[in-house]
């Protein structure tokens, strides 16, 4: 199987799919890495280590998705991108279709087999490739939004933990999951107040037992948003529904109640934001606008700027699955692992993920039964 690993394009992403170590691994199994030059410098990674460790380097990017089996990535692909891609070629990567119809129009344009990190599910509901990323999305929410606060950067002037007599921060986390847990671990351990509001009970029961009182949980519902957020200095949308488009939690008149200066850091941007006034993806370059008052922070790729901690954190979370589907055989893989399958977004032109297919309002095929309907076994 010959693997690709172009650099990638999107801006200020320093992630790359693979490390030196996960190509060694390949090719201990008999496969060939083609490597972008350049693709890991900016996580560390230079092109002779790759080299050592059994890559083929390249110059030339057409080259390599030319030859390529399968196209390893950390960030979908973006429209420069698209011409590269060859009919009936597999992409592994985070691909967020359902917020991206000229993507999902591509890759079945081209027959693709899109594998979504993001929707790859474990029996117990886990999402393994998409967890390592939201820890550490989770955590620099709160870090970024500390940063905003300040005066200096646009906000309100206030300290997140306070100092003794002065109060601290008050923190509201919209949604309980991976993300939310880690930004109130951060948020906590800063010493800021946190409100935790999810939709599941149980949930929220496993996190007043974990948090020892140190948060406050309530439910997600329209009343309990509108009377914490307006008293937020720092609110999060951590709000995941997998493989869907995010729905908006926090309406727009519950923003214009927000104080002036406060902030708002939603990392569920990548699947079309949970917050009404977030209109737009925001880069590293210019990662904020103001609206109503209240900063906006809607970067798309949080952990892109902690490129040499997410790049191993997400390594160790997909390789397996890389060497499965090189080893057997994409379609192979996928028929022998429910939780892979499960990633599947696209085959042979077709849509195999229903939540996708909703958020366009496309017809949705069977993963399984288009895998054996298109010749896999």
């Amino acid at each position: 199987m010959i693997i690709g690993l172009p650099k990638e394009i999107k801006n200020n992403e320093y992630r790359v799919g693979l490390t030196p170590a996960g190509v060694r691994e390949l090719t201990n199994h008999g496969h060939q890495v083609l490597v972008e030059s350049g693709a890991g410098v900016g996580s560390g990674f230079e092109d002779e280590q790759y080299r050592a460790s059994g890559a083929i380097m390249t110059t030339n990017k057409k080259q390599l998705f030319d030859e390529a089996d399968i196209i390893v990535k950390v960030k979908e692909p973006i429209e420069p991108e698209f011409e590269l891609f060859k009919p009936g070629q597999a992409l592994f990567t985070y691909l967020h279709l359902s917020a991206n119809l000229s993507l999902t129009q591509m890759m079945l344009d081209k027959k693709m087999t899109g594998i979504a990190y993001e929707t790859v599910q474990l029996e117990n509901g886990s999402l393994p490739l998409l967890a390592p990323m939201s820890e550490i999305a989770g955590r620099m929410s709160v870090q970024i939004g500390a940063s905003l606060l300040q005066k200096s950067n646009g906000g309100m002037g206030i300290l997140l933990g306070g100092v003794p007599g002065i109060a601290s921060a008050e923190v509201v986390i919209i949604g309980g999951g991976v993300v939310g847990t880690n930004a109130a671990k951060m948020a906590v351990g800063l010493g800021a107040r946190v409100t935790l509001l999810d939709v599941n009970k149980s949930r929220l029961v496993y996190l007043d037992d974990i948090f020892r009182g140190a948060i406050r949980t309530l439910i997600c519902n329209e009343f309990n948003v509108s009377e914490t957020v307006k008293n937020a200095d720092l609110l999060i949308g951590a709000v995941l529904i997998p493989g869907a488009k995010a729905p908006k939690i926090v309406r727009e008149s519950v923003v214009k109640s927000m104080k002036k200066g406060s902030v708002i850091v939603d990392v569920a941007i990548d699947q079309g934001g949970s917050i009404e006034t977030i209109d737009r993806i925001t880069t590293h370059d210019q990662p904020c606008y103001e609206k109503y008052g209240v900063i906006h922070y809607s970067v798309a790729n949080i952990p892109g700027s902690v490129p040499r901690t997410s790049t191993l954190a997400l390594e160790a979370a997909t390789l397996p699955y890389l060497v499965a589907m090189a080893n057997k055989g994409v379609q192979r893989a996928l028929l022998e692992d429910p939780g892979l399958l499960k990633g599947l977004n696209t085959y042979a032109g077709y849509v195999t993920h229903a939540s996708v297919a909703a958020s366009h309002g496309l017809a949705s095929r069977d993963p399984r039964g288009c895998l054996r309907a298109n010749g896999a076994s």
